[in-house]
């Protein structure tokens, strides 16, 4: 992806954004696991440029917190004011050296975008030894977009804005892009020379290749047959559609890679997602983030994942899980809620109804049904009752509890943290810990039942279950009156 490599990107990501109708900036909105300017970070950065500037506008502050985490080395330029395209390439500019060689300009709000195919603009501007090459497309509708004016030598005579088009150049369908490369010094000396007499008043950076184009350079195309790439968001309307565009993208790639997606219409993956072959999602499923699955595994239905490591031949059913990691040949759910910190070993279980939070659970160590196991260590082999709660904290501080290899807890069991239950160790059914257990001890924490006779009789005069009791102790169960009443 760097034999051509450019001396600098320029992505232009400044604009006002306001048919968001949204407090954040446009750029800033997601799909496919990425924020629309971390989308034209990634492919920038794939052609490995000397220099990366993102010029930025409104939302300053957001969009530059937002880059230090994605792409620290990524430097910003301020475009204080929207005056156009070439007023923001301008400012991206300012931000870089005098470089030599190629620049690309892109766009921010351009997600499906692929470094190869700026890759094969590059080529293309070299080859044709072009001052300036543009990315263009044929469309079937071209209302709004800025149209390529065709040279008798196959090169661009120019581009006209839409608003500033003749109703005969409207008619053209070749449209431009936005994404360009241009020669550095062409750019610089074009960028001073161009000025607002057009129909929107501002700096247009497509004026540069007239400029170009007059002084006797050739300004080149290169043609994509893949439109969608070129399609930018304005509104959410525009931005949902291309979510369900990449994520279509997403899973034809992971099908042929060899993952197996059940029902396409209902699973979505994000493209930050590691996804190794003979997986299979089964309908309704979200994986997000980072999330890695390995081979064999099998998630869903009804499953969401948010940066949540998978095992070979794990298997993940209706369950949401995030921060999480699941050992080899584990299994999950149904209706498990895996909150960040969990861990469960190979061949290890989380059952129905389950919640884990910081809670690292051993190989063969099996969490089945109904438990809250939070800040908590489970050893290899140990068995959780049903209705066991790992009471964690006191309403200040958080504590841990510890569960040895092969123990077990008996159902409906209260474990009051800090507590320590060693290995090979039981609890009763129905205990309420508050000491620790020794290796080998069978803790029963538990009061003694007691029977009180005849207080049904005392306290429920009159009721059912006074009858009932009555008939049972007389010996008379019923079933003779119940046999009279259906005679």
């Amino acid at each position: 992806m760097t034999s051509h490599r450019p001396a600098a990107v320029i992505i232009m990501a400044a604009g006002l954004g306001t048919r968001m109708k949204s407090a954040t900036p446009k750029v800033l909105h997601e799909i496919g696991g990425r924020s629309l300017v971390g989308h034209a970070v990634v492919t920038a950065r794939a052609l490995a440029p000397e220099h990366l500037v993102v010029v930025v506008g409104t939302g300053r502050e957001q969009v530059e917190a937002h880059l230090a985490k994605i792409d620290p080395d990524a430097r910003t330029a301020f475009q204080e004011q929207q005056l156009g395209t070439g007023d923001a390439v301008r400012a991206g500019l300012t931000a870089v050296p005098e470089v030599d060689g190629a620049v690309v300009v892109t766009s921010g709000d351009v997600p499906l975008l692929r470094a190869e195919t700026l890759q094969e603009l590059l080529a293309e501007h070299q080859s044709s030894g072009n001052a300036v090459t543009v990315l263009t497309a044929r469309v079937p509708d071209p209302t709004g977009y800025g149209r390529i004016l065709p040279g008798e030598d196959g090169s661009v005579a120019g581009i006209v804005e839409h608003k500033d088009a003749s109703p005969e150049q409207r008619q053209i369908d070749e449209i431009n892009a936005g994404i360009y490369v241009f020669d550095a010094a062409t750019l610089r000396d074009g960028l001073r020379r161009i000025t607002t007499e057009n129909a929107q008043g501002e700096l247009y950076l497509t004026d540069v290749l007239g400029i170009a184009r007059g002084d006797g350079k050739r300004v080149g195309a290169y043609v994509t047959e893949d439109a969608m790439q070129t399609e930018g968001v304005n509104d959410r309307v525009q931005l949902a559609t291309l979510r369900a565009e990449l994520n279509r993208r997403t899973l034809d790639t992971l099908m042929r890679s060899g993952v197996t997606v059940v029902d396409p219409n209902t699973t979505w993956v994000d493209s930050t997602v590691t996804l190794e072959q003979d997986v299979t999602l089964l309908p309704n499923t979200q994986l997000h983030g980072a999330t890695a699955v390995a081979s064999g595994a099998t998630i869903g239905p009804d499953t969401t994942l948010t940066d949540v490591q998978v095992g070979g031949g794990a298997t993940i059913i209706r369950c949401h899980g995030s921060g999480a990691v699941i050992g080899a040949g584990a299994s999950v759910g149904p209706f498990a809620y895996l909150r960040p910190g969990t861990t469960l070993g190979a061949k290890g279980k989380i059952g129905t109804f389950v919640e884990t939070k910081n809670a690292a659970i051993a190989d063969g160590a099996k969490v089945p049904h109904l438990t809250y196991a939070g800040d908590a260590t489970i050893g290899e082999g140990a068995n959780i009752g049903a209705g066991t709660i790992f009471a964690n904290y006191d309403g200040v501080n958080k504590h841990h509890t510890t569960i040895g290899r092969h123990s077990f807890i008996g159902s409906n069991s209260v474990l009051i943290a800090p507590r320590n239950v060693g290995d090979g160790s039981y609890v009763a059914a129905g205990s309420a810990l508050t000491d620790d257990v020794e290796p080998g001890q069978i803790a029963v924490a538990r009061g003694k039942q007691r029977n009180v006779p005849g207080w049904v009789a005392r306290k429920r005069a009159g009721t059912k279950t006074a009858q009932a009791a009555a008939d049972a102790l007389s010996g008379d169960t019923g079933l003779d009156a119940q046999r009279e009443a259906r005679s």
